[in-house]
């Protein structure tokens, strides 16, 4: 299948918003990917999520990004609140799940990372995690053992708000859980770590 991106609309109903989101098609299940803090610069078209999108998609899924409320072409005003994040998200998923057959996997980056992973917490569609540089403190604050699918995290080895010894020592005691570190990366992976991350993505998801 030829990779080959659509823009598209989501409704979030319960807000009477729409959101505005980016499509590819896949062969066997999907992935919602979900950006940044809002208030931070995180829309759909950053390269961490470019690269989330294209790893999935040489492994077969489709997936859907999306921009927050309030940011891009998305309807609303942007709040970076836990209550408005997973609101956006769980439309996404609804999105997705009503497009594809199989699996469907949770993913995001680092605010993002947090969000995907509060919902998958609660929706069961939703098999797997697979979470890019998430902050420390707010995962900590989540109940992973929780979750019955594989875990994935991934992180820059110079990434001060996701650091690494507070991470495996919240990852540690859960047996589904894997941690992989880019020694070279940051957060924003400006300067290096984004072809470590695809093959990293592609390996989880395989």
């Amino acid at each position: 299948m030829t990779w080959r991106e659509l823009m598209i609309t989501i409704p979030v109903t319960s807000h009477g918003l729409v959101l505005e989101g980016v499509w590819q098609a896949g062969t066997n299940g999907g992935a919602v990917i979900a950006p940044a803090h809002p208030l931070m610069g995180g829309t759909a078209d950053h390269p961490v999520l470019n690269e989330i999108a294209y790893a999935v998609y040489r492994e077969g899924l489709a997936s859907v990004r999306f921009n927050w409320r309030g940011v891009g072409a998305s309807q609303g005003v942007p709040s970076g609140e836990w209550p408005d994040a997973e609101s956006d998200y769980d439309a996404a998923t609804e999105h997705l799940a009503e497009s594809v057959d199989g699996p469907l996997v949770a993913a995001g980056y680092s605010f993002g990372a947090v969000a995907a992973a509060r919902v998958a917490l609660r929706d069961v569609r939703l098999r797997e995690l697979l979470l890019v540089a998430p902050p420390a403190d707010p995962l900590r604050e989540l109940p992973l053992k929780d979750f019955q699918g594989p875990i994935h995290v991934i992180v820059g080895g110079r990434d001060k708000y996701a650091p690494i010894d507070l991470l495996s020592e919240q990852l540690s005691s859960i047996p589904n859980a894997r941690l992989d570190v880019i020694p070279a990366a940051d957060h924003f992976f400006f300067d290096a770590g984004l072809a470590e991350l695809q093959q990293l993505i592609r390996s989880a998801v395989s």
